[in-house]
């Protein structure tokens, strides 16, 4: 079983990705709007973070990806993953309000675990906005923990 540098054993959560009524798999053109439409009723854009942007930058070099899984015939939750070449990102994890509390949240966090692992990340991380303790709770549930550092961020102006 492999080690965190501690010595305390990795959470077992890879090794088990359950599919709740679909498969993950890469989005498509034809997601876009469904999944842009999931995020806004999920709270998770913000105004100046453009939704359409950040799908068309994920999808546009090899080390991330947004990845979709339908229920229905549509889009019911998403990972937007991510490798910096040194760690693994999570963002973007949605689930359809209807379908939450049935495992599709943690085989979201799975599959983007899976594609960030096969791509070489050793360590996986996301940020959840502070006040969101529901989220919190389920991330922690999955094996994350506060890393105790702060995230600090600076917009680059554009032209």
């Amino acid at each position: 079983m492999s080690t965190l540098p501690d010595g305390e054993p990795l959470a077992p959560v890879l090794a088990a990705a359950p599919v709740a009524d679909g498969e993950f798999v890469e989005i498509t053109d034809a997601d876009v709007e469904q999944v842009v439409e999931l995020w806004k009723t999920c709270e998770l854009t913000r105004p100046w973070n453009d939704p359409y942007v950040d799908i068309a930058e994920a999808r546009a070099g090899d080390g991330s990806t947004v990845l979709v899984a339908r229920a229905d015939g549509r889009v019911a939750a998403t990972a937007m993953a991510g490798h910096d070449g040194h760690r693994g990102w999570l963002y973007y994890v949605a689930v359809a309000p209807e379908l939450r509390s049935t495992g599709l949240g943690r085989a979201a966090v799975v599959a983007a675990e899976a594609w960030l692992v096969a791509r070489g990340a050793r360590k996986i991380q996301l940020m959840v906005r502070t006040g969101n303790a529901d989220v919190l709770g389920f991330y922690g549930r999955l094996g994350y923990a506060d890393q105790e550092c702060t995230v600090l961020g600076r917009w680059i102006p554009s032209d």
